[in-house]
């Protein structure tokens, strides 16, 4: 990693700090120890505590990497840390061998890999100690209440009656309980009950009840396999289909860990997956749970991150981010859904969860298990050439059967706001045998585009080359790149008449003609606008999972680890959007959404069926998923991959820059693909390809233009041995202050 360079160099018997600040350049920085330090206290140091230092006129939180005796940097430049903030590190022995991997690999900006792997609080100074947690419980006054006096509200005595039952309440639990907040704040502010600090105690959710489920030989088999390494590092695919049983097979590896006496990381891609994860996993242990997602206040996140490191919290669930949280006692690594997108980080640090949550493993030396009914094409190749170990569930779990797919061609159909006269007469059937109907399009609003019937003008960002979505609940006109948003025209500004016309299907669309068809019928729609509520998202499950008929409409969201055993019916109303994707991953990712669309259907003992309108039922996509299935089709474009040298058989960066005139991103991209093209003369390297400069898929994004440079490589070492070289002339480039720029390796959006 690049160091300060100078004509002169420190050489004294004061060692010399070597720190990743904060900062956006790609550089670790030295500085001499604070000056109350004395040399023992020194000698004591420990690698990965955080230190306060002046960084120009500011005083920045760093991250100790290293101890030297020397410097490339004049003695008299050498500036004095500020404090040495902590005593124990923040970032165990493991966790800092990932920072350093990370940020080689990744390319990245050491002060900001650091940021990224703690808490914000920790970011700003804060001692990392991990507080009481805070309980409600009765009041003299509380304790005295009658039935009577609360005979008027009863989401207080809820709450009154379960401090009677279990004296305690914490207070991060009450929203689990489906206890009123509201409620108790009336309570507190009227003297019945107070909050206290505790000694850390069982929780006060009811947990540990559910028993073990009996496992079918796929799974009995598979966790073996998985106990067998429970005290060395091994990484397991299991590849399951929807329904089969993945999760008890995590809950009982987990069993085995917490019998250990270890601890369990657990990540799911959304954080709408968080509570429902960690409600299954309550029924079934009874201990310690660490929260650590996006949803949660810096404190609540400092908490579970301090619980994680002490070995308070057993087990830890959360998103992307919650890879980097310490372990006391590690003992296994789960990945659920480990294909989805939303594991690769799109800004900023672009890391891939996946891939840093196998190398976390491997040196913790624990197993990590990837799961998934649909794998990513580089996790299957990987299982498939040996480098991860493939467990199979081919079949449902229990009495379930794997659900009947059919396509209904739709190409000479006249559709009723999308809906096929088929579809709509099976959603009719569904409902009035008593059973669930999910109906999948995965774009948000009312329509995607808005049109003037009379003159052609279409509504687009002023900002994006996009259209405006139109939304008609609040009524606007929205950018889903910029979220720019605008009141909905009265009239078209181009030609003045009153004749625009919604093109295209959104959910807002489909809901409100399913409400106009079945107006006896629970129509929920859940995707981004309709969850934007606290626990709003939980309220419509709690709705679905009553068993009552009802329609659900949604996106993604519904796509990824539900269980909806009442849903007999999925229908996707537009399977050709990501078909015809100038993507090459395009193919992958639709076949991965339909199929995890698809297996919401028929979980329990009820037969499913899954209905997906199409104009081009003779694709080979859609032929392969609806009679071979996911298997076969992945088996077929990782051949067509290998042919065409693509990724998992190639290796790519794509570098990126952006500018408010497409000239100067582009300008830059030019002199960068000058300099790897000399790099790669010099060096005799003719196993790099370079691509571009190109405008990005989408040029303009929230008034910024966009280029891109790809680079492609048979082997990893070269390209990142080039990038290494290649970083600090980038940074020392003039016109780099005119382009914002970044490297993504192993981009999985090319847009």
């Amino acid at each position: 990693m690049p160091k300060l360079e100078s004509t002169a160099s420190h050489e004294s018997n004061t060692p010399v700090l070597r720190l990743a600040v904060p900062s956006p350049l790609r550089r670790l920085f030295d500085y001499l120890p604070p000056k109350q330090l004395s040399g023992e206290q020194i000698k004591e140091l420990k690698i990965g505590v955080r230190v306060e230092v002046p960084f120009g006129s500011r005083k920045l939180v760093a991250i100790l990497v290293s101890i030297e005796t020397d410097s490339p940097v004049p003695a008299h430049k050498l500036r004095h840390a500020t404090r040495i903030i902590d005593t124990i590190p923040v970032l165990s022995d493991s966790l800092m061998r990932l920072y350093r991997w990370a940020t080689q690999y990744y390319q990245h900006p050491p002060g900001e890999v650091f940021q990224h792997m703690v808490p914000s609080l920790l970011r700003q100074g804060v001692e990392a100690k991990r507080e009481l947690p805070q309980a409600w419980r009765l009041s003299e006054t509380g304790a005295q209440l009658n039935e009577e006096s609360l005979k008027r509200a009863p989401r207080q005595r809820e709450v009154i009656d379960f401090l009677r039952e279990h004296t305690l309440l914490l207070k991060q639990e009450s929203s689990e309980l489906g206890l009123s907040a509201n409620a108790i704040t009336t309570l507190n502010k009227q003297g019945h009950i107070e909050l206290v600090s505790v000694e850390q105690s069982q929780p006060s959710l009811p947990s540990g009840a559910e028993a073990q489920l009996e496992l079918n030989e796929e799974q009995a088999q598979a966790l073996e396999q998985i106990q067998a390494s429970a005290s060395r590092y091994n990484c397991f695919l299991l590849d399951g289909v929807t329904g089969s049983g993945k999760t008890e097979v995590y809950l009982q590896a987990i069993a085995e860990t917490l019998a250990a006496g270890k601890q369990a990381l657990v990540l799911v891609p959304e954080i709408s997956l968080t509570p429902q994860t960690i409600a299954r996993f309550r029924r079934r242990f009874s201990c310690h749970f660490a929260l650590l997602h996006s949803g949660l206040s810096d404190r609540e996140r400092l908490q579970s991150w301090a619980q994680a490191r002490d070995g308070i919290a057993s087990i830890i669930i959360g998103t992307r981010s919650a890879l980097f949280t310490p372990m006391a006692k590690p003992g296994i690594i789960i990945l659920d859904e480990e294909h989805d997108g939303s594991f690769k980080q799109q800004d900023g640090f672009r890391y891939s969860a996946r891939d840093m949550a196998v190398m976390r493993a491997n040196y913790e030396n624990i197993p990590v298990i990837l799961g998934s009914a649909t794998p990513a094409l580089e996790s299957l190749n990987n299982a498939l050439n040996g480098r991860f170990t493939h467990l199979s569930l081919s079949k449902r779990a229990g009495p379930a059967a794997k659900a009947k797919l059919s396509l209904l061609d739709t190409s000479n159909q006249t559709l009723q706001e999308g809906f096929s006269p088929a579809l709509l007469d099976a959603i009719a059937k569904h409902l009035n045998d008593g059973n669930q109907v999910m109906v999948f399009i995965n774009r948000r609003g009312f329509s995607p585009t808005l049109q003037c019937n009379a003159c052609g003008w279409v509504s687009e960002c002023q900002h994006c080359d996009a259209r405006m979505t139109l939304h008609k609940n609040p009524a606007h006109i929205r950018c889903h790149h910029c979220d720019s948003r605008s009141a909905i025209p009265r009239h078209c500004p181009e030609c003045q008449k009153h004749e625009l016309i919604p093109l295209g299907l959104g959910t807002e669309r489909s809901e409100h003609l399913l409400t106009r068809l079945f107006p006896d019928t629970n129509i929920l729609r859940i995707d981004r606008d309709s969850t934007r509520r606290k626990n709003s998202l939980d309220a419509m499950l709690d709705t679905v999972h009553q068993g009552e008929p009802c329609i659900l409409i949604g996106t993604q969201m519904l796509a990824k680890g539900h269980h909806f055993p009442d849903v007999t019916l999925v229908a996707v109303l537009d399977a050709d959007s990501g078909l015809f994707s100038a993507d090459f991953r395009g193919q992958e990712h639709t076949a991965q959404l339909l199929m995890q669309v698809a297996g919401r259907a028929g979980r329990a003992t009820k037969p499913g069926e899954v209905l997906i309108q199409t104009r081009h039922a003779d694709h080979e996509t859609l032929q392969t998923l609806t009679k071979s299935g996911y298997k076969d089709f992945a088996l077929s474009v990782l051949q067509e991959r290998r042919a065409a040298n693509m990724p998992p058989f190639s290796h790519l960066a794509l570098l990126r820059a952006e500018a408010p005139a497409y000239a100067a991103a582009e300008r830059f991209l030019l002199i960068a693909r000058e300099l790897i093209t000399q790099a790669l003369d010099s060096s005799g390297q003719n196993a790099i390809q370079i691509m571009g400069p190109m405008p990005a898929p989408m040029e303009r994004r929230a008034n910024k233009y966009r280029a891109q440079l790809l680079l492609q490589s048979n082997e990893r070492k070269p390209l990142q041995q080039l990038l290494a070289q290649l970083c600090p002339q980038l940074e020392s480039l003039k016109e780099a202050r005119q382009a914002r720029w970044s490297i993504d390796i192993d981009p999985q959006d090319m847009i």
